[in-house]
């Protein structure tokens, strides 16, 4: 895509989500990343476990968090996250902050009609993602920019979110930000901690050199504990650091800690906004809450 130097605020007809105008005027928001339940569960599991998320979902947006909603998250296929929002949430859980997840490893037709499908039934802001090339169906574009066009082209009303990694070139990472192109009023980054520092250090300043003001999410995992065989597979998807997470646990630091020391300095490096993943579900709000009263 060809670079130009612009805040890429969106189109001046475009309303604003709750979502994003709390990114522009709050001083930290921190958002819940949750999954839904794996496609290929038994009806009654799958039925348990949508009730779970369900209750955390009433639970977190009932204290005013965010929430984000993945679609096949580390490649493998999750249930049709909106169709189960729009059937059991009923009207008490305002879908301004319930954010679903695009992924582009559906068809163009069903993708374009999922965001169709998000405004219709009420919801301000949908994340657009490529999806993990190596795992699972392949992309039906090469980019996800070129999905969020045609929604847009379809339907202004929607926030869309877009995607940046601090772990790659920061230069190539906030010129696709700045791309007349993006077609997005805000991203979320991939997993960092403060064991990544630099690497956001160094995002953040190529974003503050070349004026990028859109807003960001950046993304914290919930580390339950330091197995090594599940740490070990999280690698093949996300960055993790295996031995300096082994060595905080062994020092007896809980999850929550680690994650609000995340918060903590990656915040002292510039970071704003957040999102956590990997929250358990059945206690997400709580997780959550005790993250919070620790940073």
């Amino acid at each position: 895509m060809r670079d130009v130097e612009t805040s890429n605020a969106g189109p001046e007809s475009h309303a604003a989500s709750s979502l994003l105008r709390a990114l522009q005027t709050h001083e930290r928001v921190v958002a819940a990343e949750l999954r839904p339940p794996r496609a290929e569960l038994a009806m009654a599991a799958s039925m348990d476990a949508w009730i779970d998320t369900y209750h955390a979902v009433r639970g977190l947006t009932r204290r005013d968090t965010f929430v984000f909603l993945t679609d096949s998250a580390v490649g493998l296929r999750e249930e049709d996250n909106l169709r189960h929002l729009v059937a059991n949430l009923g009207q008490d859980v305002p879908r301004s902050h319930v954010v679903p997840f695009l992924t582009c490893k559906h068809p163009v037709d069903y993708c374009v009609a999922y965001a169709d499908r998000a405004r219709h039934h009420g919801f301000e802001s949908l994340v657009i993602l490529g999806g993990d090339r190596h795992v699972g169906p392949a992309r039906c574009v090469e980019h996800a920019w070129q999905l969020r066009e045609m929604v847009r082209a379809r339907e202004s009303a929607l926030t869309l979110g877009g995607w940046a990694n601090p772990h790659a070139d920061a230069a190539g990472q906030v010129g696709h930000l700045l791309d007349a192109r993006v077609t997005a009023e805000f991203y979320l980054t991939q997993i960092v901690s403060h064991h990544s520092r630099p690497a956001v250090e160094r995002f953040l300043a190529e974003a503050s050199r070349r004026s990028l003001t859109l807003p960001g999410l950046f993304g914290i995992f919930y580390y339950r504990s330091a197995n090594r065989k599940t740490l070990e597979t999280l690698r093949e998807f996300l960055p993790v650091p295996v031995e300096a997470l082994a060595a905080e646990f062994a020092g007896g630091t809980t999850p929550e800690e680690i994650a609000a020391r995340s918060i903590r300095e990656l915040t002292a490096a510039g970071a704003r906004h957040f999102y956590i993943s990997n929250l358990p579900v059945s206690r997400a709000a709580v997780t959550l809450q005790r993250v919070l009263d620790l940073v």
